[in-house]
């Protein structure tokens, strides 16, 4: 049985039951996440050919000290870094270091900042100088998957459906979606309930009521779904070495539907892409 509790009535701590926030809390939810997108923000015209992912991880905790904020993934579990870059055929969690990025690399940056104890969490791609068609597809294809999930946030709706959206839209396309990791609750807490599965089927899974907040964030592989972690713990790569691509937003269920907290407030949502992208995906 599903369990929802107003949020300052539940320990902070992940208890598996769902906290509903009030308006103070979005209002918190709003100041970190825009926070978070506009440091995704200036990262568009950081991520060359030549920069290293380790330049990207200082730029993040700098940007992070200047606003008042706190890297969620600095020290978080043994992670050392302040932010996570998956490049190419890296699903997620890939780590900063000191290899430069290279022409025709895409590259994932996934940011959480905490604000006045509030967690803003947002991945973009980026695309590294010039790409090749098959990558920038594949980051059209998980764009438009989170549009699609995104649209079926509505009380009353329940989380299979967003699964559902967004399975039909990447198997839609040839692409597989990841099963071995999924959005999650968040506001006061990193990760919470409930779990939100990138796959699923309409009408199951918990009932979305306003007060929730959780991200979206689906993972799309060119090739199979597998993956697997490797040795440091963290990278989880593909089992078939294909491309990977993500898009994270943190969204809030209201009474009316949907509010995104972490759209960009400069546009740059789908940084590095074309105006034909935009016009394509119908954004």
């Amino acid at each position: 049985m599903t369990i929802y509790l107003e949020a300052e009535a539940n320990p902070l701590r992940n208890t598996g039951s769902i906290r509903l926030y009030d308006e103070a809390a979005f209002e918190g939810m709003r100041r970190a996440c825009q926070l978070t997108a506009t440091c995704l923000d200036q990262l568009a015209t950081m991520i060359v050919p030549g920069v290293t992912t380790e330049a990207i991880d200082r730029h993040v905790f700098e940007f992070a000290m200047d606003s008042g904020a706190l890297p969620a993934t600095l020290n978080y579990r043994g992670y050392m870094k302040s932010v996570c870059t998956s490049i190419n055929h890296v699903v997620c969690h890939g780590i900063p270091n000191d290899k430069p990025l290279r022409e025709g690399d895409i590259v994932n940056i996934d940011v959480t900042l905490v604000l006045d104890g509030y967690y803003g969490d947002s991945s973009r791609m980026y695309p590294v100088g010039k790409i090749k068609r098959a990558a920038e597809r594949l980051c059209e294809i998980t764009y438009k998957s989170l549009l699609l999930g995104i649209s079926e946030v509505k009380p009353g709706g329940h989380v299979g459906d967003i699964g559902a959206a967004i399975q039909d839209c990447a198997e839609g396309e040839r692409c597989s979606v990841v099963r071995d990791f999924c959005g999650h609750g968040v506001g006061k807490l990193f990760h919470d309930a409930p779990n939100i599965l990138h796959y699923g089927r309409r009408g199951e899974g918990v009932e979305m009521r306003p007060g929730m907040i959780f991200t979206i964030e689906p993972m799309i592989n060119i090739g199979r779904p597998h993956v697997k972690v490797l040795a440091d713990g963290w990278t989880a790569v593909t089992r078939d070495r294909s491309l990977s691509a993500q898009y994270e937003h943190t969204v809030g269920v209201t009474e009316g539907g949907c509010e995104v907290f972490t759209l960009s407030p400069g546009g740059y949502d789908m940084p590095g892409f074309s105006a034909e992208t935009w016009t394509a995906l119908g954004a």
